[in-house]
């Protein structure tokens, strides 16, 4: 039995015939559309990426910054 895939139903919902076509092996007519959306894709994943990655960045020098002062108010008071 085949694995059916969440492109495969993607594919299916968008347009009946092509995964139909896909199904039997034909290769697609549209290959430099294709690699153009994946390398599109691809970028916008690492794009995303980063911006998790700079955010996360950015909580934890605000909190390294509040402890700072926090030891900065403490040694003044005491």
């Amino acid at each position: 039995m085949k694995t059916i895939r969440a492109s495969d139903i993607g594919t299916y919902l968008y347009c009946h015939r092509a995964w139909w076509y896909g199904m039997r092996g034909v290769a697609s007519q549209n290959s430099a559309e294709l690699s153009a959306g994946t390398a599109i894709h691809r970028g916008h994943g690492r794009r995303v990426f980063m911006a998790g990655a700079l955010r996360t960045l950015a909580l934890v020098l605000l909190l390294a910054a509040l402890a700072l002062l926090a030891a900065y108010c403490t040694s003044r008071v005491v």
